[in-house]
């Protein structure tokens, strides 16, 4: 049950072990996953009054939630255009204003119950080639003509090389509204203020299978909930949970380093402030630094779902293609972990009963938009639904191939995608 090894966990805050659920036990609504949407829909509904009883099948912020790259950035995986051809020009621009909400219950949460997660603020797309500093010029436009997003602002080369000591980049687009956050401490201190709030929290408390009745029951190994809703937010871990919300999204393997402390000086010599910074390839880099000065720095997919290269040396790799002044520095993490995309990438919210809702899809944007899904879930089940119910108007797909093929498939397609970013 312990925490994967990463920088995260290893500068983890203390959060007490809840212990599996035995027995049969009965509750409002059962949470099925442990992680920033789970957490977040169970602290909603406990503030609205309802008995909660969470489950992990592993420990709290052991998936993505606590290993990720921790940039909470507006918006979605897709692009709003993707959006506006799915759900219509009206559901579309709720759909953003909702991404920006979202930033703004972070914001909230993290002062209210005082959660000590390194939150800054500060974000940055950046452009490798021309025709990438085109896109994020257009994209500009986009944001403040259709959107009246004016937290933007585009930076040519000097200005990016007076912030960031590399000269890979010809442009970016900075947002001081995005930002970046500890994923691992944010996730313990949503299940702190969760527990707070009256959730009961059970972590090695596996689900094995739900039975979609009225009240529902969440079977585990050892015990059983009942529940009148179930929301199930296991993301990139539903395995066989749930076939049909397994055949639409893929979990794709991403990986991380941590340099040794640079100090406050070096880092500071690399980056001038404290932002995260993003590139805009398919196959993308992303890199930041920590409270104690370390760079980290990810990026590099895995769609196989094996680990069969040597990741940390790799990553390392594409960090010196970045900063090779850091060629003499060693690396004292390296870890990965899975972020479940969509076809689209667009979110896949749901239900599969009335009374059994699902997130996933998150598809890299979890940081923030899994803060303000888990809300948006709570409103539904209490009978609230207009707003959960814009996401469910996005139709999504299976991956093709079905259970054999899916993966060979899209590797193929990453192929096209990967060339692409070398254009």
């Amino acid at each position: 049950m312990d925490l994967i090894s990463s920088y995260y966990s290893a500068s983890a805050n203390a959060a007490a072990l809840a212990s599996p659920l035995a027995g049969d036990t009965e509750a409002d609504v059962c949470v099925v996953g442990g992680g920033i949407a789970g957490l977040s829909t169970a602290l909603h509904l406990a503030e609205r009054g309802y008995r909660v009883t969470l489950l992990e099948a592993h420990r709290i912020g052991w998936g993505a939630s606590g290993r990720s790259g921790g940039q909470a950035i507006f918006g979605y995986a897709c692009s709003q255009q993707k959006l506006n051809a799915a759900v219509g020009t009206t559901a579309a621009r709720q759909l953003w204003d909702f991404s920006i909400e979202a930033l703004d219950l972070l914001e909230g949460r993290v002062a209210r119950h005082q959660i000590d997660c390194d939150l800054h603020w500060g974000q940055m797309h950046v452009a490798i080639k021309p025709r990438q500093r085109d896109e994020l010029k257009a994209w500009q436009r986009e944001l403040e003509d259709d959107y009246g997003y004016d937290s933007v602002r585009f930076m040519e080369r000097p200005e990016v090389e007076a912030l960031l000591a590399t000269r890979r980049y010809c442009g970016a687009l900075f947002d001081s509204r995005s930002g970046h956050l500890h994923p691992l401490n944010y996730t313990l201190g949503l299940a702190a203020a969760a527990r707070a709030a009256g959730v009961v929290i059970h972590e090695g408390s596996q689900v094995t299978s739900i039975d979609r009745s009225d009240p529902a029951r969440v079977i585990t190994s050892l015990g059983s909930v009942r529940a009148r809703h179930v929301a199930l937010c296991c993301n990139a871990y539903v395995d066989g949970l749930e076939p049909s919300l397994r055949a639409r999204i893929m979990p794709v393997g991403t990986y991380i380093i941590a340099t040794e402390p640079l100090g406050e000086d070096r880092i500071r010599q690399l980056m001038r402030d404290n932002v995260a910074v993003t590139d805009i390839n398919f196959v993308l880099d992303y890199f930041r630094c920590s409270a104690d000065h370390r760079l980290l720095f990810g990026g590099r997919v895995s769609y196989s779902g094996l680990d069969a290269f040597n990741t940390a040396k790799a990553t390392r790799k594409r960090m010196l293609s970045v900063f090779p002044q850091l060629a003499d520095v060693n690396i004292d993490y390296a870890w990965g972990g899975y972020v479940d995309i969509t076809m689209s990438r667009a979110p896949d919210f749901g239900r599969l009963a009335p009374n059994v809702f699902y997130l996933q899809g998150f598809s890299g944007h979890g940081i923030a938009l899994t803060g303000i899904a888990g809300k948006f879930v709570a409103e539904a089940i209490a009978g609230q639904s207009e707003r959960f119910d814009v996401y469910t108007r996005i139709k999504h797909q299976d991956f093709p191939g079905g259970k054999w093929l899916r993966t060979p498939t899209l590797m193929l397609a990453m192929m096209y995608y990967r060339m692409q970013d070398l254009l």
